[in-house]
């Protein structure tokens, strides 16, 4: 209640309140858009240094793999079997390759989703990114492409080919690193732990791959697994003909880089082929950056039926795939059979 004889006015009651108010945002006003700012910064992410930190993860992912082989400390042990009655194998390899991959993408990009084939609760808060920027990768590619960090999915494979890694078949060896946008493929990285090789590309601007200058269709090479093959033999001799040289190998990132031209001082040390061939489930973590790769120099990879993959939600794709650059998708698409590999 006002003191005896004073009476409170609402209209100046309601000026001072406004008053208050006015100071309050002047003085919190700076403060707040600031940090509204600095969120908003942080949830773009630029993908030219999102490409770096890939690279540098896939190659310190790579010298646990070598370091663990040349020890021959693999302690490797079954995580089950496939649909198809395969081993799937974890070893130190795997794991030391993943705890060095995850952590260094987390810890700098903390913001997005990150799924790796295997999984572990060692947090390594020191696994940071160098800052540096390959030379290849600065020539070719400019900065500035920003794009929202929730729209962004990175897959990574660790250790792929782990069943010829533990056969010591190292050729077959690979880790890779894919970032995809909004379900779509747009950076791969494979790198070859044994030779020091990297495959890279940035879907629209560039990769230093390229496709070789001839393919066959009639009938082609066809590169498939040696290890979860499944029936695709017989599938196929009735695609292409008996005559049709099928070349069994391991790991799906190999297999990417046999369609590609590898550079003059890797030539002899991948399989070449024409045409990527498979007909069972088969995870994303395997097939996204070879996705990219394929995709950055005109090449496609899609399901068994010439659908696009999601390389966003679930890791399993459910529809095989077959996967070319450098001839027409369609005509290798028309001469498949019908095949649903849920129902083999």
């Amino acid at each position: 209640m006002a003191p005896m004889g004073i009476r409170l006015s609402p209209l100046g009651v309601a000026v001072f309140c406004l008053l208050g108010l006015g100071v309050i945002y002047h003085l919190y006003a700076g403060v707040i858009s600031s940090r509204l700012a600095a969120f908003r910064q942080r949830r773009k992410v630029d993908l030219r240094d999102l490409l770096a930190v890939s690279m540098e993860a896939a190659v310190l992912g790579g010298k646990e793999v070598k370091k663990v082989r040349d020890e021959n400390g693999l302690k490797e042990k079954s995580k089950g079997k496939t649909k198809e009655g395969a081993n799937e194998l974890l070893t130190m390899g795997d794991l030391q390759s993943h705890r060095k991959m995850y952590n260094l993408i987390r810890n700098t990009f903390p913001e997005i989703m990150v799924n790796s084939e295997e999984h572990d609760n060692m947090v390594d808060k020191e696994a940071t990114w160098s800052q540096a920027i390959p030379a290849d990768i600065l020539d070719k590619i400019e900065g500035g492409k920003d794009v929202p960090a929730e729209s962004i999915t990175v897959w990574i494979d660790p250790l792929d080919a782990t069943q010829e890694y533990t056969e010591n078949l190292i050729k077959y060896v690979t880790t890779m690193v894919c970032v995809a946008v909004d379900g779509k493929p747009v950076i791969g990285v494979i790198h070859q732990p044994f030779t020091g090789f990297t495959a890279w590309a940035f879907v629209g601007q560039g990769s230093n791959m390229r496709p070789r200058s001839s393919y066959s269709v009639s009938p082609p090479n066809v590169i498939v697994s040696r290890s979860h093959s499944g029936k695709v033999k017989s599938y196929i001799h009735d695609a292409f003909g008996n005559s049709t040289t099928i070349t069994e190998a391991g790991g799906a990132g190999y297999k990417v880089l046999s369609l590609l031209e590898m550079p003059g001082h890797e030539t002899g040390s991948i399989d070449q082929a024409d045409v990527y061939v498979h007909i069972t489930f088969i995870k994303k973590w395997d097939i996204c950056a070879g996705a990219a790769l394929l995709n950055a120099l005109g090449g496609h990879m899609t399901t068994l039926k010439g659908e696009d993959i999601d390389y966003s939600g679930t890791p399993l794709n459910k529809g095989g795939l077959v996967a070319s650059v450098g001839v027409d998708p369609k005509a290798i698409l028309e001469r498949l059979p019908n095949w649903d590999p849920e129902k083999h």
